[in-house]
């Protein structure tokens, strides 16, 4: 069965709204802050992210808040904040559901 779109977030769609929700950043800030955040483990490259920010807006997640030439800042809607709430509880409720199976039977699975 396929996903429906934005029903869960992948990991850079997740990092992109994670960064916004701290405030309005341009494409290269967002890059930056999710590089910093995750010490480099998570990398954006501009292929992902020009693909993702258009498709975040046209689902109405996020906003362009500034224009200055062809740099462009972007903001996290409403809707974009109840999607990021939900998430961050989606994947708390991951990490309990995991935390709930003992570490011998985790190493097993493994």
């Amino acid at each position: 069965m396929p996903r429906k779109t934005l029903e869960t977030l992948s990991e850079p769609m997740f990092y992109v709204l994670m960064a916004l929700r701290h405030g309005t950043l341009c494409g290269s800030e967002i890059v930056q802050w999710i590089d910093r955040r995750t010490g480099h483990r998570v990398v954006l490259g501009p292929g992902t992210l020009y693909t993702l920010l258009p498709r975040l807006a046209e689902a109405g997640v996020i906003c362009e808040a500034e224009q200055d030439g062809r740099r462009r800042a972007y903001a996290l809607t409403e809707r974009g904040r109840a999607l990021y709430d939900g998430e961050c509880r989606r994947l708390r409720q991951c990490v309990a559901d995991m935390d709930d199976i003992p570490f011998e039977q985790r190493a097993k699975e493994a």
